[in-house]
């Protein structure tokens, strides 16, 4: 199952929460700079171990103070118009997280909205590529997944992932 909420990430009760990171893993802005605050320093020092994550690529970490048992760190791309694969990588990212919570045998995960923050990704088109992304992945993969929530920080994602799920009901 597949549902949209506005809120914030870093209160769910989920096996994981998706960390929308950059390549050093190390803490930013956004959703990237609440997650970390939220999980306290012991965050920072586990994925200073990671030596950071490619672009369209993710890590696993624990929770630590979060309710989520575990984060996964996701780094989407910077938009720079579209020529540079862009789509593809933030699909990556999407597919590799969900790999990832297989992968541990997770049921339930959580996503903010990868890259439409300060990466400039127009956010209709990353939210296409998210449910798109996303419902193949659960259509066509053996999963343990039960339960993908997308978390929206802002009015705006929260309306375009509410209408695009109800589209593909």
């Amino acid at each position: 199952m597949i549902q949209v909420i506005q809120g914030d990430i870093t209160q769910l009760s989920v096996d994981a929460i998706v960390n929308a990171a950059n390549s050093s893993l190390l803490g930013g802005g956004g959703v990237d700079g609440a997650i970390h605050r939220a999980a306290g320093p012991e965050l920072l020092e586990a994925c200073r171990a990671l030596n950071g994550c490619s672009t369209g690529d993710a890590k696993l970490t624990k929770g630590y103070r979060l309710p989520a048992r575990f984060v996964i760190h996701a780094v989407g791309p910077i938009w720079r118009g579209g020529y540079l694969d862009e789509p593809g990588l933030l699909a990556s990212c999407y597919r590799r997280a969900l790999e990832i919570a297989t992968e541990q045998g997770l049921h339930t995960i959580a996503f903010p909205n990868i890259s439409t923050g300060v990466y400039g990704f127009p956010k209709e088109k990353a939210c296409e590529i998210a449910i798109d992304t996303v419902q193949s992945y659960l259509t066509n993969e053996t999963t343990s997944i039960r339960q993908v929530t997308f978390v929206c920080f802002d009015e705006e994602n929260y309306q375009l992932y509410g209408q695009k799920l109800a589209e593909t009901d």
